[in-house]
């Protein structure tokens, strides 16, 4: 399967795309009553690099956008679901669970997702929800921390991007949080690997065309957690970086670093004013 990747990315060099319409017009709508924003105008920082920004989602089949505009037939549901026992399930020295501080989940965090990445002024850092999520074991429950991106984990952060879903995006970048986003620019603009590939390149400059079976998207994070139907299983954004950068032949960052963090945080960015999505369903 890796080869095959790597043979497709290899194909945006040394073919010619299959040039497709772009986007989709359908408009996602769950379970009849959550409108999600999948198309608006980019943000101004993006400085004219995309008149329009999209969801994934507009780029996918009808079958695939049809999982995810229902809850009970989007797979990711299932991980959400194991989250919410997880919520309420004392771990740790101290006795806690995630609900002794923060109460019920459907309460507490309602436009936690809208918002993250962001600067932490006590830590003095740009944290992902994965590091708040860590940070909240170790110090407040005395658990052990998760693997950044274990199933355990990416449920968990599925569970509170799924208190947010509908709202918009809304990813601060200025102030002390624009050191580490013009840092994600710089690595989003970079060529890497043996292929010499950067992430604008497929996604900003040939978003909507082809690479053999695949539709590329602008690549927004919006609905991540993904539930990828090529994998089987509930995504993270860092597993998705890492993907990306292995098929552009590259040694790639490790998930939670410094320079995963700061790329999260200028994708974020980029897809300021589209709704908070995830659990998403994606290819």
């Amino acid at each position: 399967m890796r080869f095959k990747a790597m043979t497709a990315i290899a194909a945006l060099v040394a073919a010619p795309l299959t040039v497709m319409a772009g986007p989709d017009d359908d408009e996602l709508v769950i379970n009849g009553e959550i409108n999600i924003v999948t198309k608006t105008a980019a943000p101004a920082h993006l400085d004219g690099a995309l008149p329009e920004i999209y969801s994934g989602w507009r780029f996918r089949s009808d079958e695939t956008q049809a999982l995810e505009m229902d809850d009970f037939e989007n797979p990711g549901m299932v991980a959400v679901d194991a989250a919410r026992e997880v919520w309420d399930k004392v771990d740790g020295s101290e006795g806690k669970a995630c609900a002794s501080c923060h109460d019920a989940v459907e309460d507490s965090m309602v436009g936690v997702r809208a918002v993250y990445p962001k600067w932490n002024e006590t830590a003095g850092e740009v944290r992902t929800l994965e590091t708040q999520i860590n940070d909240c074991r170790t110090n407040r429950m005395g658990a052990e921390a998760w693997k950044y991106t274990s199933g355990g984990m990416t449920a968990m952060v599925a569970l509170i991007s799924l208190q947010s879903r509908g709202m918009p995006v809304n990813v601060a970048i200025d102030g002390p949080a624009q050191a580490t986003w013009e840092q994600g620019k710089e690595m989003y603009y970079t060529r890497y690997g043996q292929l010499e590939l950067s992430c604008a390149n497929c996604h900003e400059d040939n978003y909507g065309n082809m690479i053999r079976a695949d539709h590329l998207s602008q690549g927004q994070i919006n609905g991540f957690p993904a539930y990828r139907l090529k994998n089987t299983k509930l995504n993270s954004v860092h597993d998705r970086f890492k993907g990306c950068i292995r098929d552009t032949r590259a040694e790639t960052f490790k998930p939670g670093s410094s320079e995963f963090v700061a790329l999260e945080l200028y994708v974020a960015s980029r897809g300021n004013g589209l709704s908070v999505e995830g659990p998403s369903v994606r290819n």
